[in-house]
């Protein structure tokens, strides 16, 4: 079905039309002046020079025409030249009726079906996830959920960062501590052990003790860079040691990322691009694209028309080892192959933005993708804390992710706690869903791209624009249905009717927007706006909550009316937190 300001738009158009104007001139907005009006149209405005007459007497011309329209209670041409619109309620409702009967309430499917590949993640294998991990994960999930909805083909990757130097790392630090073993072995022809030589907590560990040698031992570092060539060269017993790390971090990986409620499609990484890369950087050379500056094989890519300094981006370094730049352009080129895709998302820090618009500009004009295949760079902001720096523990250290989860379930399970009807297992089960709608909800109602502050006393509040504000005023719709059913009510005979008091109709209003907001936030990436949407939403509710008699209803049409407003309500908002990645229980 169409967007509600579309349809409005339509018959405004019409009255411009009728009044021998230009319909385009009809175009409405939602008024930014509430106390006045429900709708705005400017077109009278904008009408005035062009047809050389005064805005207000356009606006009084096209008001006459739409006398007696079906779709407005009130309109009223207002000084300099606004058209001031007020919905009439019954048509209102029968807009909340189709959406109430159509799939996905009414939104349209695209004109087209994009293959959209969305890389998000993005960590380290060899590493625990730690809070730098979340907004990748949370933002990147949302906006995979949002495509999917909104009827396009969407293919979400993890991109795996294991073939770089942390696995030199390790594989040197291993070496010192545990020389015998039969990797090391050059000569080693036999099948190499199934368990690996290490658990996850001492995997972990090694990591960073390798990293802290290589920044002050220079000899160590080498070893640890010949390593990683000896590794992506082919080195047997590295390649066995490589697959043993990969088992237990991956599956650990899946672990941390399903407590988060992420989940991906695919689990490559950059071993998975190597093997294209011989053949790209052949290409490149032959086409007359790649060229040798200071000894390193790079591609330009500034234009004449930009306003910064855009580097070349450099395919092989003057050794002719592999890159960022490199990795990034044979994925392209990986994912081009495999899913043809008609866009790629990239969900990444924007502090990296000049090495993807490198990298987007070189893939286009080697030809890697398709000329009208979208590359697009979803840049978020850093997560601080409330001293304005990048979120730590009270130590001074980067929390895990592990740790940050933990630690709002169990001050979200204290307050669930004071609930005595509900039991200990339910009230851990509630705990959880809940402190995961607190950490998305509070990184997801950011603009991606802005940094903001990380407050763990604002996000599990249950008031203001919290994620476990939005579940409470589910929980509060479930509960009220719940009591209707069991006083003998059917939720499946209930019939929606015309709004009868102010707040019962904003609230219509509201879950009206449901389509445009819905399509705007597919179409821009943008899952803030879902959030907006929702914490209106919940706001509209609770006025019209505390404002109406619902259970207490004497007219049991009305109550059915009232009760089917409920249902709407209630399956809107929880569409919109499966959107965003999250649940709401069944009580709290």
């Amino acid at each position: 079905m169409k967007k509600i300001l579309d349809i409005l738009s339509e018959e405004m158009g019409k009255a411009f039309e009728a009044a021998g104007y230009d319909a385009s001139l009809g175009r409405v907005t939602v008024s930014n002046r509430p106390d006045l009006c429900e709708y705005q149209c400017n077109g009278a405005m904008a009408g005035a020079k062009q047809y050389h007459k005064a805005p207000f007497m356009i606006a009084n011309e096209v008001a006459a025409q739409l006398e007696g329209n079906k779709a407005f209670k009130e309109v009223a041409a207002v000084a300099p030249g606004f058209l001031n619109l007020k919905l009439s309620e019954d048509y209102l409702l029968s807009i909340v009726k189709e959406m109430k009967s159509a799939e996905k309430f009414g939104l349209e499917a695209p004109e087209k079906v994009k293959t959209i590949v969305i890389d998000y993640g993005g960590p380290n294998v060899a590493k625990p996830l730690h809070v730098g991990h979340l907004r990748a994960a949370v933002i990147g999930e949302a906006v995979k959920r949002m495509e999917r909805y909104a009827g396009h083909k969407v293919i979400g990757d993890v991109h795996l960062g294991d073939w770089g130097l942390q696995m030199g790392l390790v594989i040197t630090e291993l070496h010192e501590r545990q020389p015998e073993l039969c990797y090391f072995d050059e000569n080693y022809e036999g099948e190499y052990p199934v368990e690996p030589p290490f658990t996850l907590a001492q995997l972990e560990e090694m990591y960073p003790t390798a990293s802290g040698k290589s920044k002050v031992d220079e000899e160590y570092k080498a070893k640890a860079l010949a390593a990683t060539v000896q590794l992506q060269t082919g080195r047997r017993g590295y390649r066995a040691l490589w697959k043993h790390i990969m088992n237990i971090s991956v599956e650990d990986l899946k672990k941390n990322y399903a407590n988060l409620d992420v989940d991906f499609d695919l689990w490559l990484g950059e071993s998975d691009a190597q093997p294209y890369i011989p053949g790209m950087v052949e290409k490149m050379k032959q086409d007359g694209f790649a060229h040798i500056s200071e000894g390193a094989l790079v591609v330009d890519v500034a234009r004449e028309d930009d306003k910064k300094e855009i580097p070349p981006c450099m395919i092989l370094k003057s050794d002719g080892a592999a890159m960022y730049d490199t990795t990034d352009l044979a994925t392209i080129l990986q994912r081009s192959h495999d899913y043809n895709p008609d866009s790629i998302i990239y969900v990444v820090d924007k502090r990296q933005e000049l090495h993807f618009e490198q990298v987007f500009r070189c893939a286009l004009k080697t030809g890697l993708v398709a000329p009208e295949t979208e590359l697009k760079f979803l840049g978020f902001g850093t997560m601080n804390g409330k001293d304005g720096k990048p979120f730590k523990t009270r130590d001074g250290g980067v929390m895990r992710l592990s740790s940050l989860i933990a630690q709002i379930q169990d001050e979200m399970r204290d307050k669930i706690a004071t609930n005595e009807a509900i039991s200990a297992e339910e009230a851990e089960a509630t705990a959880k869903m809940v402190a995961l709608a607190a950490l998305k909800y509070g990184d997801l109602s950011n603009q991606a791209s802005k940094d903001y502050v990380f407050d763990v006393e604002k996000f599990i509040s249950f008031e203001g624009d919290t994620g476990p504000y939005i579940l409470y005023t589910i929980v509060r719709i479930k509960s009220i249905l719940a009591k209707y059913a069991a006083q003998g009510g059917d939720l499946n005979a209930v019939e929606l009717m015309a709004a009868q008091a102010g707040a019962e109709k904003q609230l219509q209003m509201q879950l009206a927007q449901f389509n445009t907001m819905m399509q705007n936030a597919a179409e821009e990436t943008a899952p803030h706006k879902v959030c907006a949407y929702i914490y209106d939403l919940a706001n509209a509710f609770n006025h019209f909550y505390h404002e109406t008699k619902i259970l207490g209803e004497e007219n049991e049409t009305r109550k059915q009316g009232l009760i089917a407003l409920l249902i709407l309500t209630r399956d809107i908002l929880e569409t919109c937190i499966d959107v965003l990645g999250f649940k709401a229980p069944e009580r709290m």
